[in-house]
């Protein structure tokens, strides 16, 4: 029996990581999300549902490697082969060095470097018997350089960029292509709306990120040629500095 090949969007929030699987969709692919409260992914289901699609919602704390284990082989069983696996899980904490205690910098480093490590463990489990696979880790700002007041998420994007280089070195080889998408600005979101309006201004200059030309991105990189694999993308507006 045919069973439709499965996108994994762990951290599907309300922008990226909804236009992501929004976009997977679109091409047919039955999509599984996760948060770790599943009644915020409503309105997302709702949306791909309408439009036609496929999508299985789960409330999951990607910290915990046992859930990691068991969601990973509830798809795999019951809902499809996996076949991309896209890590988007946010941990932006901004606080001075003196202020960042042990408690914030342990949480922001399991939220964006722990889950990231668990997520793509359990991918590529399921990838390499069948040589055949995209694992994408979505990075930041933070990736490249700690700012001040970020030592604590810049400390976990860091590490998420290590572990993305490290797979991509040993599961290339194997038929899967793992890639690092760097988000280098501020995004299309209701937190900047409502904590930045000045940056959000300049949406209408395009320059805040458009999360559907993210997601349009990430497509593209599933579709390349293993002659032609991207690793590391960096997506910026016009107008931002680097």
């Amino acid at each position: 029996m045919y069973r439709a090949p499965v996108a994994v969007v762990i951290g599907a929030g309300d922008a990226t990581g909804s236009a992501v699987a929004k976009r997977f969709a679109k091409e047919g692919f039955t999509l599984c999300v996760t948060r770790r409260s599943v009644d915020k992914l409503d309105t997302l289901v709702s949306d791909i549902e309408a439009a036609g699609g496929a999508v299985k919602p789960f409330g999951c704390d990607a910290r915990v490697e046992q859930e990691m284990v068991e969601l990973f082989a509830h798809i795999e069983q019951d809902i499809g082969p996996i076949e991309v696996v896209i890590f988007n899980i946010g941990a932006n904490v901004h606080l001075s060095i003196v202020d960042t205690t042990e408690r914030v910098y342990r949480k922001v480093w399991e939220m964006g470097a722990l889950s990231g490590f668990l997520t793509g463990r359990e991918a590529a489990k399921v990838m390499i018997p069948r040589g055949k696979g995209t694992i994408i880790f979505t990075g930041a700002t933070a990736s490249l350089r700690g700012s001040k007041g970020f030592s604590a998420f810049a400390s976990a994007k860091f590490a998420l960029r290590a572990l993305a280089q490290s797979m991509a070195r040993e599961l290339g080889p194997k038929g899967i292509h793992v890639a690092h998408p760097i988000i280098d600005g501020a995004i299309d979101t209701a937190f900047i709306r409502d904590n930045f309006p000045e940056r959000y201004a300049l949406k209408e200059q395009d320059g805040i990120l458009n999360p559907e030309h993210i997601a349009e991105q990430y497509w593209q990189l599933h579709c390349q040629p293993r002659d032609s694999w991207t690793h590391e993308l960096d997506l910026r507006p016009w107008m931002e500095t680097f």
